[in-house]
């Protein structure tokens, strides 16, 4: 699962604010909407890769209705 390539493409913005050694401090910074958004899109991608990992058995997604 590659987190800031799913907290991108939920419409947030990804700053790294530092460097230290091999560790990167980042900011993320975006809308309400886009975080509902990132919070969907990470539920899919962590059922998609439970349900690989698992053959047969799937995980059901809580309804938005």
């Amino acid at each position: 699962m590659d987190i800031l390539k799913i907290t991108a493409n939920s419409g947030m913005i990804v700053i790294l604010n530092d460097r230290i050694g091999s560790e990167e401090y980042r900011s993320v910074y975006g809308s309400i909407q886009a975080l509902q958004r990132f919070a969907d899109a990470l539920l899919v991608s962590a059922e998609n890769e439970t349900r690989d990992k698992r053959p047969g058995v799937r995980a059901s997604l809580p309804s938005s209705e």
